[in-house]
């Protein structure tokens, strides 16, 4: 069985909440060539090293098969040094799903900030969460099982999620109120409502039992929720 060390943080608790996670060097990137270059480029940090190993175990093995002493070998420290940055190989694969979905957290962040009216962005918003686990489900299984399995068993990394959506669409909420868009009589019961009625097409569980549905018909299935969910958030009866 994976043992734990007192005290041990995985990566997701040591980022803050709205930490992007760091990418890898991409195309604008400095050059890394020249006598120089060492001296610009720091070498990734061993918990950095460790996850990327991880991602990689992980996408080609599954979760089931991905384990401390083969990411460790890997990485040419021991297991028990694994120890020091991930508690079990739980915290470090949900650390590895904690990646993609602070990503996703950025995308819809970035939906809220729109300059659009609030009915759109939380259209938009909506839509894209959906789209982009249905995505990942196709992309890569492995992935999105932690995530799935994280969210069924209420893991730390799916209730930091959560309260990260809650956040961003309390925002959006907000923001229509203030507006005139939105006309509610109870804010906490307008949220409910809105995680309620989408619920079937945003939680990982449904969209995995979904797969198989052309992707055209869950999309206007969707829409259509939406939409009803728009016009009793207008009218004020919540």
């Amino acid at each position: 069985m994976p043992r734990s060390r007192p005290g041990a943080q995985t990566r997701d608790e040591i980022l803050p909440a709205d930490a992007p996670f760091p990418s890898g060097a991409s195309a604008s990137s400095p050059s890394s060539s020249g006598p120089n270059a060492r001296a610009r480029t720091a070498p990734p940090s061993a918990d950095a090293r460790l996850l990327a190993i991880a991602a990689d175990h992980l996408r080609r093995l599954g979760h089931r098969q991905v384990t401390v002493v083969g990411v460790a070998a890997e990485a040419g420290m021991t297991h028990a040094n694994v120890y020091r940055y991930f508690p079990s190989k739980t915290a470090l694969v949900d650390a590895v799903a904690g990646r993609w979905l602070r990503e996703v957290e950025a995308e819809l962040g970035a939906i809220a900030d729109a300059p659009d009216p609030a009915d759109d962005k939380l259209e938009r918003l909506l839509l894209a969460l959906a789209s982009m686990q249905r995505e990942v489900l196709a992309r890569d299984p492995h992935l999105f099982a932690v995530h799935r399995d994280a969210t069924v068993e209420s893991r730390p990394i799916a209730r930091r999620h959560r309260g990260r959506l809650r956040q961003l669409v309390e925002r959006v909420i907000e923001e229509g109120m203030n507006a005139g868009t939105f006309s509610l009589r109870d804010r906490e019961r307008g949220l409910a409502f809105i995680f309620d009625t989408s619920h079937r097409f945003l939680h990982p569980v449904s969209i995995q039992l979904d797969a198989e549905v052309p992707r055209d018909l869950i999309e206007a299935r969707l829409g259509a929720v939406i939409r009803a969910m728009l016009r009793i958030l207008r009218i004020g009866t919540l």
